[in-house]
């Protein structure tokens, strides 16, 4: 049957499964806007007040429900809004299939109004980026963009539709599923072969180690890996640390997990990696935050890496060995090959380690894991927060917390808190942010209002970019400048003035009793914190 380009993509859209989208219309994109109103009992539009914050949605609903997100702006500033929104999803590698419209191929690099090359500026901060210059590519080209989108390691795909692609006719055969080309799918989707040889190899190294240690990554989260590692890690008796997307691979509570490794981690997962003869780390991508200065991370290890992307593997530092495979499938066929152990001199050793005393954004960040306790979806910006919060929430699940770990996007929070609403609307969600990152979209308070998504936003209110300035008080010499955000808005005022709820806590326990009452209709919590608390290293 012949159908209009238009509406061979929100075809494809529900070919693939797809139940929401989030996005912001514009005059190029209107045609396929104009299929969704005729589709819209099949699909839900979110619009949001920004297109950045729809494409943090759309990554938050990717990340907590473990499918495709979708996001859809027009040509011009609305393609060029969604440029951090993608890069975050790429760094954190989530699933996410944005598509824009383009102006017609006739005047494509004429200058025409609202023109840009947006897929020569997302190239580099995408799985792939598709031009589609007729109807006739529009179906291939969708399903393609879904499988690559979740195959592998997961990331962003684009399609940039011209705009005479969405008016054009083509014919259209509805396919379940990908239907990518044979030829195509062999390319792009060939499954990743676990290396038996090298997991013999690596369970010899583990069966040698007296101070074994694995480090995992958001590689474990991503890959449904956690039962696997936790297999691993109990049956050879090792002490597991993670890196900040990690979090929840293994539960705080266990009595293997040591916490989060890193320059601001706690200070038994930084003991062991500097004192453990092997490190065994999984989906991990080691970043400059995880290991410091390269040439003395992990300095007396036989270093292991499990990745299933290979070109991180000795992209940041050289290994000993190494597997390309799927996380979950490589540490089952290891705990398969391996004979139990036990490490517990190792392990008690580690035991004894000191952590810094805590303050009082650590009791924050704990009373509001009393509050909402173990079922809920943590959402963090990016800054002094989100490290105590990481520090210490006490993640005990795969997919409790939502984070820019990789890109470290300002402004990530809230629209990334509605996603993940839309995508599991039976879990509370909290967005714990700074008043820095929270100014920045902002707005998207009216989406989470106008359809209903409740959030629980706590302001770590320290008047300050409070990251920065303690980077210019151990650095700069105390030169604190331009990081005084001694300005409005009045966040009791603003709540109200979005028909929130608001309440200013100066203490642990008046917070407690907020997220409690504010739990299951959302709203704004002004949490007073000193301008010079610091996060530090355990």
């Amino acid at each position: 049957m012949k159908k209009s380009g238009a509406a061979i993509a929100v075809a494809c859209l529900i070919e693939q499964g797809v139940d929401t989208v989030f996005g912001y219309p514009g005059v190029s994109v209107l045609k396929i806007y104009d299929e969704l109103y005729k589709n819209r009992r099949s699909i839900r539009h979110i619009l949001t007040s920004h297109e950045q914050g729809a494409a943090h949605a759309a990554d938050g609903y990717a990340r907590a429900t473990r499918r495709t997100g979708v996001c859809i702006a027009t040509s011009g500033p609305g393609a060029t809004n969604l440029v951090t929104g993608i890069a975050a999803a790429f760094m954190d590698s989530s699933p996410v299939v944005f598509i824009t419209c383009n102006v017609p191929e006739s005047q494509l690099g004429r200058d025409a109004f609202q023109e840009v090359d947006i897929t020569g500026i997302a190239m580099p901060i995408t799985k792939c980026c598709y031009l589609v210059r007729s109807a006739g590519e529009i179906a291939d080209t969708m399903r393609e963009a879904f499988a690559l989108a979740s195959s592998g390691r997961p990331g962003p795909v684009l399609i940039d539709i011209m705009g005479n692609a969405v008016v054009e006719t083509a014919e259209y055969e509805p396919s379940a599923g990908h239907a990518v080309t044979a030829r195509r799918a062999a390319r792009l989707l060939a499954p990743v072969r676990t290396d038996e040889e090298g997991v013999a190899a690596v369970a010899k190294a583990l069966a040698e180690a007296e101070r074994p240690l694995i480090m995992a990554g958001g590689g474990v989260i991503r890959s449904g890996a956690s039962e696997a590692l936790l297999a691993l890690a109990e049956k050879t008796d090792t002490p597991v640390c993670t890196t900040m997307m990690g979090l929840g691979a293994i539960s705080s509570a266990h009595e293997l997990c040591l916490g989060m490794a890193g320059v601001y981690g706690d200070a038994r997962a930084r003991r062991a990696v500097d004192e453990c003869d092997l490190l065994l780390a999984v989906g991990v991508r080691f970043s400059d935050r995880v290991t410091g200065p390269v040439e003395t991370f992990a300095p007396k290890a036989k270093l292991v890496h499990i990745d299933i992307d290979r070109s991180e593997i000795d992209k940041n530092v050289l290994t000993d060995l190494h597997i390309v495979g799927d996380a979950g499938s490589v540490l089952s066929s290891l705990a398969g090959k391996v004979k139990k152990l036990s490490h517990a001199a190792w392990r008690d050793s580690l035991a004894q380690t000191k952590e810094r005393v805590p303050g009082a954004p650590a009791e924050y960040v704990r009373a509001v894991r009393r509050a909402v306790g173990s079922d809920a979806v943590v959402v963090t910006d990016v800054g002094q927060h989100q490290l105590w919060t990481c520090r210490y929430f006490g993640f005990e699940r795969p997919g409790e917390l939502i984070t820019s770990g990789g890109f470290g996007a300002m402004g990530f929070g809230l629209g990334a808190a509605i996603g993940a609403r839309t995508g599991d609307p039976s879990r509370t969600v909290v967005h714990i942010t700074g008043d820095g990152s929270f100014r920045m979209n902002l707005t998207e308070l009216s989406t989470e209002v106008k359809y209903g998504l409740p959030v629980v936003t706590v302001v770590f209110n320290n008047g300050s970019l409070g990251m920065v300035r303690q980077n210019q008080r151990q650095f700069m010499h105390s030169h604190f400048w331009q990081t005084k955000l001694d300005r409005g808005p009045d966040l009791m005022l603003l709540a109200s003035a979005y028909g929130l709820e608001g309440r200013r806590v100066t203490d642990a326990e008046e917070l407690y009793e907020a997220v409690k009452e504010l739990a299951g209709k959302g709203g704004i919590i002004d949490c007073r914190v000193g301008e010079d608390e610091e996060i530090t290293a355990g």
